[in-house]
């Protein structure tokens, strides 16, 4: 037997053994959840008797039932490809030889020995970025190890059996890549953990306690790469962090609904997500009233989308606040200076986060305590008079206008100073109308004028297409959650609310890469698209302005990009039929038929309606199938393949704007482009 073949038998054998561990895994696993499940059954019952005793026993058995339910789904979820990789090295201060096996989930053969390690373990980070020979990887708190890495390996296990395996300096080379690219979607998205790449990896495994912006082109990975940090920081900071801390925001329910479907996979529960306007909508809290509505953006938005205009309102609220909040001295015949204007002085300068509800309310509390000190030794009923006397003196200066009179107030001086029509607009603030710069605006004035303490709801917060927003924006967040970190994920090439957006990212660079730990990443391969497909893109991006990023795509080769012209939109509806047929028996499951906007996919889907069959949940719920929708839903979508309806190329490439929003169509497919016109 040569070396070869000694070799694939002993990984054979390391394969076998495995599975029949897992197995023993699961049916004890098994075997426990049921025995803590009738145990909490027995308790509670108990409990319910009267016997409250027992309940510290109740919450330590629900804790252990809740391992045993975990260890179970880990188990059987690694049963079928119990690991993908695998790393030998010497760990060079320990002088000690190691081989680790590498998978989607961690499998122990009891509770302290690894036998597959986990891929967000620091160990795993060698598999993803280190090259052979000498090397370093880094534990959670920053520590250092340093090793010699002799042998890299990749694993092919189908239907859970081992058929192959190779060696490699680099774990997720083209190749590998390019075998897993070219399968269908949902595919593509089971095989994501053990082909992530070192450039994702490093993002991935960044400090948590830090901001992180990263620019990547369209199908590198950004949300897949936000999804599995969020996963690795639950993994290796659990002592810090509860996953109800963590918010992802996106553009739209579709769009969030599709980031999130995977979490559960990636063993993450319990994460909050919202669209930007929900997020400040929640925010706002009580003072949010349901018969306000949520509109969309006016002309106006151009001004109010600038940092210039939020730092305007902050000036506004400074100068509420010196007329609100009175600092000068205090003073009673009988007790003497209560309070004096430096001590108020100093309260306003040490505390310059402080809202003016909060600035009142301490000085009314160290008005109380003065008060007490001051007339030691007075009779009780005589300081109970003095109280009494003054209770309310600060609190009362609290502003009687709401948070929405105060910006709607603010909205009328800014547009006398700047000379500029903004009646229609103010009259929408005033009935109760706003869009997401409205709601920034807000969030903010309560922040200076009614919030009570400071919000630490947010520990983490992912924003994925964040150019699609407008600096504005950013500066709210910055300020109103001064304790929240950041990633924020984005392409400045698919802005597709160009005078709102975000056309590059010097200005968030500058409000939020500010501490030495802050990051700017970039992502600039694309996994997603074939040669075809990116070239095609490409020439569209060249079109637009600020094209800067350019893509780096994978080297796998698709059908050419199809353009083609009917007459009439019968024949183009014959047609697309034909292909969504011809789709169908290629094993395709995700299309994308894509439209100019809203009004032109309801037309699409009355002309499809009958011919071919179309996903009815478009609006919330990404599906298989056929789904028609407008360009602005596809953001951060992928689909096997993609038509494009009638899209006006020439009046397309001729406005920057608008060749935006083709580049952002173009680049939603995984496999197959057609760009039919009429």
């Amino acid at each position: 037997m040569n070396r070869k073949e000694k070799e694939w038998k002993e990984e054979q054998i390391h394969f076998d053994r495995c599975k029949r561990l897992i197995a023993r895994n699961v049916q004890r696993y098994q075997k426990e959840y049921e025995e803590r499940h009738e145990q909490i059954q027995e308790l509670y019952q108990a409990l319910q008797s009267g016997n409250e005793e027992l309940y510290n026993q109740l919450m330590l058995t629900t804790s252990l039932e809740e391992h045993a339910a975990n260890q179970l789904r880990k188990n059987k979820a690694a049963f079928d490809k119990p690991y993908f990789g695998r790393i030998d090295y010497t760990d060079t201060k320990m002088e000690k030889e190691e081989k680790i096996y590498i998978g989607k989930n961690g499998v122990f053969r009891n509770r302290t020995e690894v036998v597959i390690a986990d891929w967000r373990a620091p160990i795993s980070s060698v598999y993803y970025e280190n090259e052979l020979g000498k090397g370093s990887y880094k534990l959670p708190d920053e520590t250092s190890i340093a090793i010699d890495l002799h042998l890299k390996r990749t694993y092919n296990i189908e239907d859970g059996e081992l058929t192959g395996y190779y060696d490699s300096d680099v774990a997720s080379n083209d190749e590998l890549l390019v075998k897993y690219l070219s399968r269908n979607k949902d595919v593509v998205l089971g095989e994501i953990i053990s082909t992530i790449q070192k450039e994702q990896n490093e993002i991935i495994r960044e400090s948590p306690f830090a901001n992180l912006l990263v620019q990547g082109v369209a199908g590198s990975g950004k949300t897949t790469v936000a999804m599995h940090r969020i996963s690795y920081i639950l993994y290796n900071y659990k002592d810090r962090f509860e996953s109800n801390e963590f918010c992802i925001i996106g553009s739209s329910d579709l769009l969030l609904n599709y980031i999130t479907s995977g979490l559960p996979e990636l063993d993450v529960p319990n994460i909050k997500k919202m669209r930007m306007d929900q997020l400040f909508v929640h925010l706002l809290g009580k003072e949010w009233r349901k018969k306000y509505t949520v509109e969309e953006a006016d002309e106006t938005a151009v001004v109010r989308c600038g940092r210039e205009f939020m730092l305007e309102l902050e000036l506004y609220l400074m100068h509420l606040k010196e007329r609100y909040v009175d600092t000068s001295p205090l003073a009673d015949p009988r007790a003497g200076i209560i309070l004096s204007r430096s001590g108020s002085l100093t309260l306003l300068r040490e505390n310059p986060q402080f809202s003016i509800w909060k600035l009142l309310s301490v000085l009314e509390d160290r008005m109380r305590t003065r008060i007490k000190f001051l007339m030691d030794g007075f009779e009780k009923e005589e300081i109970q008079a003095m109280l009494k006397k003054y209770r309310g003196h600060y609190k009362n200066m609290m502003p009687k206008e709401s948070i929405y009179e105060f910006y709607a107030r603010f909205l009328e001086e800014y547009a006398k100073e700047k000379r500029i029509d903004w009646t229609g607009h103010i009259e929408k603030v005033r009935n109760g109308q706003f869009d997401l710069y409205d709601l920034a605006a807000l969030a903010l004035v309560r922040y200076w004028v009614t919030q009570k303490q400071e919000d630490e709801e947010f520990g983490l917060m992912f924003l994925d297409e964040a150019q699609d927003f407008g600096i504005s924006i950013y500066y709210v967040l910055k300020k109103i959650l001064p304790k929240c970190y950041f990633t924020i994920m984005g392409d400045v090439s698919q802005n597709i609310n160009y005078s709102t957006g975000m056309n590059d990212w010097e200005e968030l660079v500058r409000l939020f890469l500010t501490d030495p730990k802050d990051r700017f990443k970039l992502l600039q391969k694309s996994y997603r698209n074939t040669i075809e497909i990116s070239e095609y893109a490409g020439k569209i991006l060249d079109k637009a302005t600020y094209g800067k990023y350019k893509i780096d795509p994978v080297i796998r080769h698709g059908r050419p990009v199809e353009e083609k012209e009917f007459w009439s939109e019968p024949e183009l509806v014959e047609y697309v039929e034909e292909l969504l047929e011809r789709m169908k028996k290629d094993g395709y499951q995700t299309t994308a038929i894509v439209c100019r906007d809203e009004k032109e996919s309801d037309r699409v889907k009355k002309l499809l309606d009958g011919k071919v069959e179309v996903s009815k949940e478009s609006a919330e719920n990404f599906t298989k199938g056929v789904m028609v929708l407008p360009v602005r839903m596809t953001k951060g979508l992928e689909f096997d393949t993609v038509i494009l309806w009638n899209p006006g190329l020439k009046a397309a490439l001729s406005s920057p704007e608008r060749a935006k929003l083709l580049y952002v169509a173009a680049t939603r497919a995984l496999h197959e482009l057609y760009v039919l016109s009429c």
